[in-house]
């Protein structure tokens, strides 16, 4: 029925009980009295099946325990993990900050150098030499070439440009290499980016302090070592460049401050110690070949095997073609026309000569310097290089194989400026025994010139007669010494010309009692004979010891009109950029040791001994006119030859340096003929200019019936000998010089006895 006031009643839904419940009756069947005429459906509940249970084995209980740990330590390693990777990155991050604070700008560290460098210049201001680590100068990655850019880049580190200054790529891969050829996983290659190279180079920060180290060698060492703990500190170090820094300053960095071998720091030094040019204008061969250095710089250094360092450039330009840095027309190119080095490179000339300027100066401008210095010196390369073939042709020509003799070569000016320097048969050396300037050996007959120049220096002439004959000479507290010719044979009575030609020892002995040992001794002295002189009457025969370098240039003052000189090579000092020297020539022309006429005379003797005597060997090819001296000591321990042109003096020493003695072999044998070689190729090109030599018809010819007119020739040969004094020798003691006739040994003395017997030869006619 209708509702009051046409509102419908409000829905009210069932009250649904289960089956079989109490109440199980709906509500409106209770409404009605009765279930409404219907049977309620009988409804079943569904009820949830009881798990199976699985029956487990060993096996599976096993397999469960393990899953179980599995699980429980990745949690452990995920709760670990992440808490040990969090302090790590900040431990990073704050020693990078460090770090980053730390570094200066990058103008301060392009040149890392602890010492200056030594830059040797020859006669002509061409580079020839270096010593130290040298720096060519600042360079940039953009201003270098790019074919050296390329190709350090693709050498080193070819992801440089796209890592935070670590490749964990590229450590991986060298691990794996170095597992592969059974090293240690860090033992080899590094795998270190060029960021961290860098950071290495400057030793992580960490300047060098002489106080904690012994040496810079040392220093540089340790900054070098590698090792899992060098390798973890040099992340944070190279994090913090990479922040710091530009990609191209850190590249900068380390082209200005890698180390390319044969002492130059950084590739513009490089460059121009190998190339001869900048670094800006290197071509794909030649930036490869320096790019392959950085692997072993010593041991791929041209200088020291041209093959090998071409060789692993090919590897290098292989590389940047791979990685597109060359196309194929260019690598192609570059693989056919190899890197070659410089001229002065190449010959690696003066190593002797560049050791013995060094020394000359003071060790805080040269070995020790703190500052880049230019020396420009007296060295001519043509002629060093003449020097050096000429030697090399005569060993490899004349010498039997496996001989292990040595030879010196030395070349001057009248002046005394060395032009070239051999201090022994391996040319290419630098730091090694000089045989020039150092071995101080017996002089042999090359020191008879100093008897004669005395003798003529006297007023005797070449045509002045001596008697070469048997000697004995008693020699007070050693007993009678009695010299013996080379041959065994006698020129009786010679010229002194005659007696020089033929390298007369008796002669020489004689003539030099004759005018006394002082005069001798204080000739040779003043000509630059330094070394200590024998006292005794064999001092004539050169048995005194002095080096190469002396002899030479005592004998380019008889060349010179005889005026003693000092030998030199530095012409001037200077700091790298300054206009003005620190230390002019030292060395030159001196006093006047013997006259002009005296060395004329002397000149033409020994121009006759290399025309007709014991240095015939060393004549010279077209007529070109030369002198000079054989000289053989005791035992040929050493031989030796040395004489000059119009243009220059050449002294030559042959010899063992543990003084074994040479066989078969005397002054006018294989050193005469290096001179000839050497003295040849010196020459070429050169005029012709005559020896500055006297005619014979200069002076007075003399006969021995005549020698009564010369005041220091013995009165009147008539049979019988006497001694230097004059007075005669008893019968039967012919060729005596007694110990009472020995020469006064002091200046006033010898001027005395020279005035008597001028005095008694004018009484005497």
């Amino acid at each position: 029925m209708a509702q009051r006031g046409g509102r419908k009643p409000p829905l009210v839904a069932e009250r649904r009980y289960p089956a079989g419940s109490a109440g199980g009756k709906s509500a409106r069947g209770a409404a009605s009295g009765g279930n409404g005429g219907k049977t309620p459906r009988k409804r079943t509940r569904k009820t949830r099946s009881a798990p199976r249970r699985v029956r487990r084995g060993p096996l599976g209980w096993l397999v469960s325990l393990v899953s179980g740990l599995v699980r429980l330590i990745l949690r452990l390693s995920w709760a670990v993990g992440w808490r040990v990777g969090a302090v790590t990155a900040l431990i990073v991050g704050l020693t990078s900050f460090y770090f980053y604070t730390q570094l200066p700008q990058v103008t301060a560290l392009l040149d890392g150098r602890h010492r200056g460098s030594v830059t040797l210049l020859d006669r002509e201001g061409k580079v020839y030499a270096w010593r130290g680590e040298t720096f060519g100068g600042q360079i940039t990655a953009a201003n270098v070439s790019k074919h050296l850019k390329n190709a350090v880049i693709a050498t080193e580190d070819r992801r440089f440009y796209n890592h935070f200054g670590v490749s964990p790529r590229g450590i991986a891969s060298a691990i794996r290499i170095n597992l592969a050829e059974g090293r240690g996983p860090l033992e080899g290659n590094g795998g270190s980016t060029i960021t961290q190279q860098v950071a290495k180079l400057l030793c992580l920060g960490v300047p060098y302090d002489p106080k904690q180290w012994k040496t810079e060698a040392a220093y540089e060492d340790d900054c070098r070592s590698g090792g899992l703990w060098r390798k973890i500190k040099e992340i944070p170090f190279a994090i913090a460049m990479e922040a710091k820094y530009s990609k191209d300053d850190i590249l900068t960095i380390y082209l200005n401050r890698a180390y390319m071998g044969a002492g130059a720091r950084g590739f513009e030094a490089a460059s121009q110690r190998y190339f001869g040019k900048s670094a800006a204008n290197l071509n794909p061969s030649e930036a490869a070949m320096l790019a392959g250095l950085l692997k072993a710089p010593s041991r791929y250094a041209p200088t020291t095997n041209l093959k090998r360092s071409q060789d692993r450039a090919a590897m290098v330009l292989k590389l940047m073609s791979d990685q597109g840095f060359l196309n194929a027309a260019q690598y192609a190119d570059a693989r056919a026309h190899p890197a070659t080095l410089s001229q002065a490179a190449q010959a690696r000339a003066g190593g002797y000569f560049a050791d013995w300027v060094m020394a000359s100066g003071p060790d805080f401008l040269t070995t020790d310097t703190t500052e880049d210095v230019v020396i420009r010196t007296t060295l001519d390369q043509r002629l060093q290089k003449a020097a050096e073939d000429a030697l090399t042709e005569i060993f490899e020509t004349k010498v039997r194989e496996g001989s292990k003799a040595e030879a010196a070569v030395l070349v001057m000016s009248a002046d005394g400026a060395v032009r070239a320097m051999v201090g022994g048969r391996a040319t290419r050396v630098s730091g090694a025994f000089n045989r020039a300037t150092m071995a101080r050996r017996q002089t042999g007959s090359t020191f008879k010139p100093f008897v004669y120049a005395a003798a003529l220096d006297m007023g005797m002439t070449p045509d002045s007669v001596v008697e070469d004959a048997p000697l004995t000479i008693n020699v007070r507290g050693s007993g009678p010494w009695s010299p013996q010719n080379y041959s065994k044979t006698y020129l009786g009575m010679t010229t002194l010309t005659e007696a020089l030609v033929h390298s007369a020892n008796t002669a020489t002995v004689r003539l030099s009692e004759r005018v006394g040992r002082t005069a001798v001794r204080q000739v040779a002295q003043d000509f630059g004979f330094a070394s200590d002189l024998a006292d005794g009457p064999a001092v004539a025969l050169g048995v005194s010891e002095s080096t190469l370098l002396e002899m030479t240039g005592a004998y380019a003052g008889i060349l010179n009109g005889g005026s003693s000189v000092r030998p030199y090579g530095l012409i001037e000092l200077r700091i790298k950029g300054d206009d003005q020297p620190l230390i002019g020539q030292a060395g030159g022309m001196g006093e006047r040791v013997i006259s002009e006429k005296a060395a004329r005379e002397l000149i033409y003797m020994m121009n006759q001994v290399v025309e007709r005597g014991t240095g015939g060997r060393a004549r010279l090819p077209s007529g070109r006119p030369a002198a000079g001296k054989t000289g053989t000591t005791q035992a040929s321990r050493d031989a030796w030859f040395i004489g000059f042109t119009a243009d220059y003096v050449t002294g030559v020493w042959m010899g063992y340096d543990d003084n074994t003695p040479l066989t078969g072999v005397t002054g006018g044998g294989l050193p005469a003929e290096i001179w000839r070689e050497v003295m040849a190729r010196v020459s070429d090109g050169l005029p012709i200019r005559p020896l500055p030599m006297a005619d014979p018809s200069e002076w007075r010819r003399v006969t021995p019936q005549q020698m009564g007119s010369d005041p220091f020739g013995a009165p009147r040969y008539e049979g019988q000998t006497f001694s230097s004094g004059g007075a005669p020798v008893p019968p039967g003691q012919e060729g005596v010089v007694s110990p009472e006739a020995v020469v006064p040994q002091d200046e006033e003395a010898l001027a005395d006895r020279i005035l008597r017997e001028v005095l008694g030869t004018l009484g005497a006619n």
